[in-house]
């Protein structure tokens, strides 16, 4: 069983504020994209709570979700009520429907899935448009349950760099809470204008694809750490990928999504000790490209 050492353990965990609020987030949360879509299966769902338990230990705060994500929601929500784990944890999920009605019935069964109506965690913390479906007519919505005090925060996501001339427009155009989108140490289209567009509009960022849906690991299979990612206290590759996201200023959290509870406790790593400065970062780049 993997487990942060002691010493390690003691260490204050990263955490970055929400710019429009102040709200600090720890920086490395939950996704639950196909990890947590295991509907009744025991062992899953076994493996799901215990992810969830050692996440929530470890001062975890975001888990995001979507409907798009089969059963993710329900788990979840079962999950969290099982572990008396709602105060801690800061609940994101996505609208991903088209239509004003069709939106609303689906983030209020999102609600019931996440069990926001009925635990103690009665609001959503945030409230997202997934892949920008039908993005102006669900914006008004979220606008509107903010207001009312349904949600907390609103944001808008994508996944693919295709999207990001269309994210950019609604992060200057909008006056969003979070961006959620793709990037990593070898996807880092990012940094041109989105990154220092969200920093400028004090727009939160949420990071997908970290590991670039596991495609970085199968680059650096069999071969060892370098030496000199001890210099940033980095003792894995997951730790490696995820300090280089996590070192951009403009990152609030990075969301990697796993079932293997061993897995999940060297990500919370990545939050801990030092992390590598623009000319190493560039280092790390240049190493991931020689391979």
């Amino acid at each position: 069983m993997a487990l942060i050492p002691p010493a390690r353990a003691a260490e204050t965990p990263l955490k970055r504020p929400i710019p429009k609020t102040g709200e600090l987030l720890h920086a490395i949360g939950l996704g639950t994209w196909q990890t947590f879509d295991v509907g009744a299966d025991a062992g899953g769902r076994a493996a799901a709570r215990e992810v969830l338990a050692r996440f929530a230990k470890a001062g975890g705060q975001m888990v995001d979700s979507s409907p798009m994500y089969g059963s993710s929601e329900s788990v979840v929500g079962d999950l969290v009520a099982e572990l008396g784990a709602e105060k801690p944890l800061f609940l994101a999920t996505k609208v991903w429907t088209t239509g004003r009605e069709s939106g609303i019935r689906q983030m209020e069964e999102s609600f019931r899935r996440m069990r926001t109506l009925t635990s103690n965690h009665r609001v959503m913390d945030l409230m997202q448009v997934h892949n920008l479906t039908d993005v102006k007519t669900q914006l008004k919505t979220l606008r509107e349950w903010k207001e009312q005090g349904r949600i907390r925060y609103l944001g808008i996501t994508h996944y693919h760099e295709g999207a990001f001339a269309e994210l950019e427009r609604l992060i200057k155009s909008e006056s969003l809470d979070f961006a959620q989108f793709n990037y990593n140490v070898a996807t880092t289209a990012a940094e041109e204008r989105l990154l220092p567009l969200c920093a400028e509009t004090r727009t939160a960022v949420i990071v997908n694809r970290p590991f670039e849906e596991g495609d970085l690991f199968r680059r650096v299979k069999g071969r060892e750490l370098p030496k000199w990612a001890q210099e940033f206290d980095c003792s894995s590759w997951a730790q490696f990928f995820l300090k280089f996201i996590l070192a951009h200023p403009a990152v609030t959290c990075a969301i990697p999504a796993t079932r293997n509870p061993d897995y999940l406790v060297d990500n919370m790593g990545a939050a801990l000790g030092r992390l590598p400065d623009a000319a190493m970062r560039r280092r790390m780049v240049q190493h991931m490209r020689s391979l």
